[in-house]
């Protein structure tokens, strides 16, 4: 393995580590048992509201990690001359940390993964991971997080995610960067629970100043 890129030797990665386990916690605790309004059946925004309210409320104050969590945040652009709103999005869950010198905000988008092909272009493309890439989904971070939600076995859902991220057209939509193995995603990842993952070229304003995204992939389940 090379040397970490740049971006990395400042970035405060403990941090944001910090928050995905405190995340991932959360999810397991709640996923434990079939809960009446947290289970498979459970709609996406409402399972990460949930989750969020968890998090905030037990995992950060167990943990003592800073920061703040939002679920649903609104995201978008506007006209500054009319007062007019170009575009709103709302974003799954974010985590945004500050210091005296810089300051970052995690975004974990959640998608809802059976196998096939359908499930598999919503997690890839502009519902998805592509909000990455050519939305404003994490304007100027470095770093952002999908969580796949598996309802059925990972076995037939991660391995063709991965392999459709080899396919050209895949690549060419999200502005890939090749791993140093030539392969279109990284594994290990730079977080220990995420499966693998990818980085992806953007255009300014989007980009932050090394101008690519890394973004982890983790995958989560109800047991």
């Amino acid at each position: 393995m090379g040397a970490a890129p740049e971006w990395r030797n400042t970035f405060p990665l403990e941090t944001a580590t910090a928050a995905s386990e405190a995340l991932l916690e959360g999810w397991r605790r709640l996923a434990s048992l079939k809960r009446q309004d947290f289970n498979s059946s459970t709609v996406e925004p409402a399972l990460t509201k949930r989750l969020k309210i968890y998090v905030e409320n037990v995992l950060a104050p167990e943990r003592g990690l800073l920061g703040m969590w939002a679920a649903e945040d609104i995201i978008g652009d506007l006209n500054p001359s009319t007062g007019e709103l170009l575009e709103e999005r709302r974003t799954d869950i974010a985590y945004g940390w500050n210091n005296d010198v810089m300051q970052f905000r995690l975004v974990f988008e959640f998608k809802r993964l059976k196998k096939g092909k359908w499930a598999r272009d919503q997690y890839l493309g502009e519902q998805g991971l592509a909000r990455f890439v050519t939305g404003k989904y994490s304007r100027g971070q470095a770093i952002a997080a999908m969580v796949g939600v598996l309802l059925e076995p990972e076995a037939e859902i991660v391995p063709p995610i991965q392999a459709a991220l080899a396919e050209s057209a895949v690549a060419k939509m999200l502005r890939l960067r090749k791993a140093a193995g030539g392969q279109p995603y990284t594994k290990p990842s730079i977080f220990p629970e995420a499966a693998f993952d990818t980085e992806h070229d953007r255009n300014q304003p989007l980009a932050p100043p090394h101008g690519y995204i890394c973004v982890a992939h983790f995958f989560v389940r109800f047991e």
